[in-house]
């Protein structure tokens, strides 16, 4: 009687670990550590050409070693920074802010999110199961794709082929 019984407490304990895995949909902070996706390293040391003709030091001043991820985009993709907006997309910056320009946009969202999340999760705090909160605060404005391209094919759109529905689950 004792053999089965450790047994069965032996699954019961396994599968109880097997639920512990949260995913990436887990919008919630998991520490107070460093964000390793800000962690950028550094461009390689390289002796200058003359040693005699070294620029003066610039306290607070960039370094040749400093990244600039902006100029080192532009640059692997062909282009240059001119410093500015181009003159090409004057229209669509125009168009753009014509209703005004909030330098708090994503402070701004950030509240208003944290706030809906908050709003969203108020009888869903105590689950016997990890949840994907995720999914559940936002669930009733996720967009059904196979019903959106059904919509489009039949308003005679022309839409690329889509694996059938069951194959996505």
């Amino acid at each position: 009687m004792r053999r089965p019984l450790g047994i069965i407490i032996m699954v019961a304990a396994v599968a109880l670990a097997g639920c512990s895995k949260k995913g990436l949909m887990d919008i919630r902070a998991t520490g107070n550590g460093p964000d390793e996706f800000l962690i950028l390293p550094a461009k390689p040391l390289t002796p200058p050409s003359d040693y005699t003709k070294l620029p003066a030091p610039t306290p607070g001043g960039s370094n040749l070693t400093d990244l600039n991820p902006t100029a080192d985009a532009m640059a692997a993709l062909g282009g240059r920074d001119s410093g500015g907006i181009p003159a090409a997309d004057g229209a669509l910056i125009t168009a753009a802010s014509r209703n005004g320009v909030d330098p708090e946009v994503r402070t701004t969202l950030a509240a208003e999110d944290a706030k809906f999340r908050k709003r969203q999760s108020r009888m869903t705090s105590l689950k016997l199961f990890p949840v994907d909160r995720y999914g559940q605060a936002y669930r009733r404005q996720a967009i059904n794709p196979f019903k959106v391209d059904e919509e489009y094919r039949r308003a005679g759109v022309g839409t690329p082929s889509s694996p059938p529905e069951a194959q996505q689950k």
